[in-house]
């Protein structure tokens, strides 16, 4: 199949980001992901299939609208005391609500789409990243979780002549991101702990053959561009010594970088739209230890 034809799930694609490798980027959402970060900021993102969500605060009522529970042929969305209420056993996806909404607050996440169309999007913008040095970031869930989509869509953008940029966890065969490696020109690798047990606790999975698939890039794309994340959880890696033990597995060069990742909750609405519990419900960051841990981590020199 010409890599141009090639169809996957994504669910989002983000304009105009600065945060997210060199420059204006635009970072396209993959759907699906091996790990189940009890922390994750895009819980939207984890399974491989389109989902029906809801934002209340988003809907106009059944008193003024109803549009949904009517076009609803499954009964999946009943009208109780005028509000709108939900039984996700009785949705068969069929969509007819979300074409119903006039507000969005029905809504899918996730939808089916080629390299051709995906590439077509980012190229709107390619006046920016000439001047900016921006251009392609995939992100997710986790791009090469899809590899023949992601692996295609890269090099395709290569083709088009764009920067290239991956945001990944790495859990995912060694040969996959071996072949991703050689189209890009730049890769953020989460690390999240070097702690097995902890990270199958946290994550949902081991964190092994990550680790494995980070070593394998130092040695064998030793001038590749790579910028290694952890995000500071409290309750799971929150010390210096958790943190700083990252940081001395990392080489000294100059094409790595580290970079500690303050936690937040900003996705943290997602979970109810789509009636999941949030597990972290109550952390805070600790700022002030943030900002020491920083002041370390710069000072550090192996």
């Amino acid at each position: 199949m010409q890599d141009s034809k090639q169809k996957g799930i994504i669910f989002n694609i983000q304009k105009f980001s600065v945060h997210d490798g060199a420059g204006i980027r635009t970072i396209v959402f993959f759907k699906g992901c091996p790990l189940r970060c009890r922390w994750c900021s895009n819980p939207e993102s984890q399974l491989f299939t389109p989902e029906r969500a809801f934002n209340p605060t988003r809907c106009l009522t059944a008193a003024v609208c109803g549009r949904c529970s009517r076009a609803c042929p499954t009964g999946a969305i009943t009208v109780v005391d005028g509000m709108n209420c939900y039984n996700r056993a009785l949705c068969t996806s069929c969509g007819a609500c979300v074409n119903a909404c006039p507000s969005g607050a029905q809504s899918f996440y996730g939808y089916e789409t080629t390299v051709e169309e995906v590439i077509k999007k980012v190229e709107e913008d390619d006046v920016f990243y000439t001047r900016s040095g921006g251009g392609l970031t995939l992100s997710g869930g986790e791009a090469l979780a899809q590899p023949e989509f992601a692996l295609a869509m890269l090099r395709e953008a290569k083709y088009h002549r764009l920067s290239t940029a991956i945001e990944t966890c790495g859990c995912y065969p060694t040969e996959v991101l071996d072949e991703a490696c050689h189209y890009l020109d730049q890769l953020i690798f989460d690390v999240k702990s070097l702690d097995d047990e902890k990270h199958k606790k946290f994550t949902g999975s081991s964190n092994k053959q990550i680790l494995q698939n980070i070593q394998h890039v130092f040695e064998h794309f030793p001038s590749l561009p790579i910028l290694i994340r952890t995000p500071v959880i409290p309750g799971f890696n929150d010390t210096e010594e958790e943190i700083m033990a990252i940081r001395r597995m990392i080489p000294l060069r100059p094409n790595i970088k580290y970079e500690a990742l303050t936690y937040h909750r900003m996705g943290q609405p997602k979970y109810g739209y789509l009636g999941r519990p949030y597990l972290l419900e109550g952390a805070k960051a600790d700022e002030a230890f943030m900002k020491e841990l920083r002041a370390k981590l710069d000072a550090y020199q192996g």
